[in-house]
């Protein structure tokens, strides 16, 4: 493990007041203990051993807890540390062991999915058989930490957008707060016709707008969500290299929620489930998410997206035929009062004219 030391330091930011021994020694220690919630994870706890009253291990509030700790940007591990340990630990050898963990880690972090749907289905087994029967699911694509590994996999088979050229650097200070609207909230789409309804996917950011209709994917919003996209959104503001898909997601979201109201309407659709207390704490959990956030819209993968809602939005005969709606055809009998009145209407001009007609050609 001392060959890996310094090149583990190089992946922490500013210097750390430990020596070799201690450095690596940290490392060992919380790398052994990953691996052992991973192994329990896969396997089961009481079968590897663990009591069903353990402390850690049989508490399952307590492992949520941990989950949600694990997922923090500054309690990562380099990946390459965790699958060092774990060629050792099963005997695989000390070289080119790369994208074991990345594996496992997913699994792991399965109950923090947004989508509520579990990434990996497997019945417990032995860690090295499910490794080798799960060894193609992610591979070695570079995860740098749990963290990534975690994130590539919530945006499998994701767009990814065009890097940006020399002549287009990054921006150097924040974007107001104005230019990160992509669309507006659900409220005002509402009132200029546009409709929502739930996308059928897995992929909670793959979302469509056709004909009026905003496609958006379920959302399971929970205790660790907000955590969880947090730390997301932190990983891809301090990765240059990386996309900011999860940050364009939320902040399209942001834009869509600006009232209890707006989470009211959207769980309505069945796009947002929620197990908070209440429809104001998920749209202040929204509306707090991205405060200080380095983001061009222009990057967003959804920038063509918000371009057709926002024409869409800005067609007054849109909005004109949404209020019409709202107003006097909200219900079935509306519409039945609307075409008996013009019926009414064109019989009376009919008798109105063949009264007329009369009057000034009377019969013979």
């Amino acid at each position: 493990m001392k060959e890996l030391e310094e090149r583990a330091r190089a992946c922490y930011q500013g210097p750390i007041a430990l020596s070799v021994n201690e450095f690596t020694e940290m490392l060992v220690l919380d790398g052994c203990f990953v691996l052992e919630l991973f192994r329990g994870t896969v396997e089961g706890f009481q079968p590897i051993g663990y009591a069903r009253n353990d402390p850690v291990f049989a508490m399952r509030g307590l492992m949520h807890s941990i989950q949600r700790d694990m997922v923090m940007l500054e309690n990562q591990l380099p990946l390459f540390v965790l699958d060092r340990l774990l060629g050792l630990q099963l005997e695989l050898g000390t070289t080119n062991q790369t994208g074991l963990v990345a594996q496992v880690a997913v699994k792991f972090f399965d109950p923090l999915m947004p989508t509520g749907e579990a990434s990996t289905r497997l019945d417990p087994l032995n860690l090295k058989t499910w490794l080798k029967r799960s060894l193609d699911l992610l591979g070695d694509k570079g995860e740098l930490h749990c963290l990534d590994a975690f994130r590539r996999s919530l945006l499998k088979f994701s767009y990814t957008p065009n890097p940006r050229s020399e002549e287009d650097p990054l921006p150097l200070n924040l974007v107001d707060k104005r230019q990160q609207q992509l669309v507006h909230c659900v409220t005002e789409l509402r009132e200029a016709g546009v409709k929502f309804k739930t996308r059928k996917t897995n992929r909670f950011w793959d979302i469509r707008f056709e004909h009026g209709c905003l496609e958006i994917p379920k959302l399971l919003i929970h205790d660790g969500t907000k955590s969880l996209f947090s730390n997301l959104i932190a990983f891809e503001q301090c990765h240059i290299d990386s996309t900011k898909d999860i940050t364009s997601y939320i902040i399209f979201m942001d834009n869509l929620i600006n009232s209890s109201e707006d989470v009211s309407y959207l769980h309505y659709c069945g796009i947002i489930e929620h197990w908070l207390g209440s429809d104001a704490e998920v749209a202040d959990l929204f509306n707090r998410l991205c405060q200080e956030v380095f983001f061009d819209p222009k990057d967003s993968y959804l920038s063509k997206l918000s371009d057709e809602v926002n024409y869409y939005y800005s067609r007054k005969w849109n909005a004109l035929k949404a209020t019409l709606k709202h107003r006097y055809f909200n219900n079935p009998w509306a519409y039945f009062s609307f075409f008996a009145a013009v019926i009414l209407l064109v019989l009376t001009l009919v008798q109105s004219f063949y009264a007329v007609y009369a009057y000034y050609k009377p019969p013979s």
